[in-house]
């Protein structure tokens, strides 16, 4: 019984080790998502785009520190391998296999060619992504990471935000509409019960035109971290 148990902390622990989240969703001038960012359990923050390609990684400084509005990352000195030649799956030779101790797979073209060369998996993190089937607006960026699901709006919404990060999870987000001032059409409205407002050509020349007025450039929602930038 004694083995067993050990056994089993084991097993538990060594899960924990290799756990990854969904850390961060950054929204580039105030509209469409840059990138969506996942934290290892090294607290290495690796960043994909919505169409499953990696961006970047490295580590957060955190609240406080210089870069950290930005989102700047300080670089990562551990060690990062990639897939060889000698891979068999082709989708995969020169992609990124693992940074420390988070690894990556790829959809490889025999499992779905709309997803071929898509990161697969984070860590213990499975990926998934919208297919050709679905809408124009939404095929091929991320459908879900783990238990988290996205949406964006579709090509039957509105002009100015088509396209766009719909929700995380729980987390909503609505957009100025095209019938909105022209500087601000298309830019983040809401985010969860968070609401932002930008300056608008009605504002006068001594306030930074289209730039934001009041809202939370950096708030934990629902356990996410939404940077707007």
């Amino acid at each position: 019984m004694t083995r067993l148990f050990t056994l089993a902390s084991t097993l538990v622990l060594s899960i924990a080790c290799c756990s990854q989240e969904l850390s961060q969703v950054i929204l580039s001038g105030g509209s469409s998502v840059s990138a969506i960012s996942f934290i290892s359990d090294q607290k290495t923050v690796i960043r994909i785009s919505p169409q499953g390609n990696i961006i970047e990684w490295g580590n957060d400084p955190g609240a406080g520190r210089y870069g950290y509005y930005s989102g700047k990352l300080t670089p990562f000195m551990g060690r990062v391998d990639y897939y060889g030649k000698s891979e068999y799956d082709s989708m995969a030779r020169g992609k990124v296999k693992s940074i420390g101790t988070c690894s990556f797979t790829y959809y490889s073209a025999s499992e779905d060619k709309s997803k071929a060369g898509k990161l697969k998996s984070i860590g213990n993190v499975p990926i998934d992504y919208f297919s050709n089937f679905d809408n124009e607006a939404l095929k091929g960026k991320l459908k879900s990471a783990g238990y988290t699901t996205f949406d964006y709006y579709s090509s039957f919404d509105n002009e100015a935000f088509r396209g766009n990060l719909k929700s995380v999870g729980n987390t909503s987000i609505t957009y100025y509409s095209s019938f909105d001032d022209k500087l601000i059409k298309g830019k983040v409205k809401s985010i969860g019960s968070f609401t932002y407002t930008w300056y608008t050509s009605h504002d006068g020349s001594q306030f930074q035109s289209g730039g934001l007025k009041s809202g939370p450039t950096n708030e934990k929602i629902n356990g996410v971290i939404f940077l707007v930038r």
